[in-house]
């Protein structure tokens, strides 16, 4: 291998490990909020957790807002690559939206990830933080991902021509959102059921109505 090659290599190598700590550094903080708080996630304890030096959280984010922008930027692009792969902008509207809702709420039940989320969103707004910015920018990143599918449905004749796009996008975030927050609140509640009404909600608020042509 040329010296070329070599230097190319190493780079890479060290661009890996670079991913490979951020990634884990990411998946502490979320491992260490949704087990013991959001106070507990100090840049020391995620360090430790991740099997790194306890400065090196620090060193990596900055502070406790990069951290989180961090956090927020990782599961959304977790997601927007298991939808790629789900192919759900493929599917029609209606489907596409009710997968991409239906998924938000297993979340919760899954890993760390939709548990810290909502964990570390309550604790923005209850301190008034400068955080809620960053999760202020998330929501709307889902809103005009469901918006752009919603109009997709009206231009195809699949949802109602006469519902506004923009709010029912937000109406369908913030219940999923709110259903969060009340399993947040009471773990023990059976989010199957809630499930399904969701699901029978977002389709009868966007089917077209009886006389309404496709």
């Amino acid at each position: 291998m040329s010296d070329a090659a070599h230097a190319s290599a190493a780079k890479r190598s060290q661009a890996e490990r670079r991913d490979a700590s951020e990634r884990q550094l990411i998946e502490a903080t979320m491992a260490v909020v949704a087990t013991r708080g959001v106070d507990a996630a100090t840049f020391d304890a995620i360090g430790l957790a991740a099997g790194y030096s306890r400065g090196l959280a620090s060193q990596k984010f900055g502070s406790k807002r990069g951290l989180i922008d961090a956090v927020i930027g990782y599961l959304h692009r977790r997601r927007e690559s298991i939808l790629e792969i789900e192919h759900v902008n493929e599917m029609p509207a209606m489907d596409a939206i009710a997968h991409f809702s239906d998924r938000l709420l297993r979340e919760l039940s899954g890993d760390y990830g939709g548990r810290a989320y909502l964990m570390l969103l309550a604790a923005s707004v209850a301190d008034a933080s400068s955080m809620r910015e960053s999760f202020a920018v998330s929501s709307n990143r889902v809103r005009d991902w469901l918006e752009s599918v919603i109009r997709r449905g009206q231009a195809d004749k699949t949802i109602r021509p006469d519902i506004d796009p923009r709010a029912s996008a937000l109406m369908i975030g913030s219940m999923v959102l709110g259903i969060g927050m009340q399993w947040l609140v009471d773990p023990t509640t059976d989010l199957e059921p809630i499930r399904k009404s969701t699901m029978a909600a977002v389709r009868q608020s966007l089917s077209l109505k009886d006389g309404q042509s496709r």
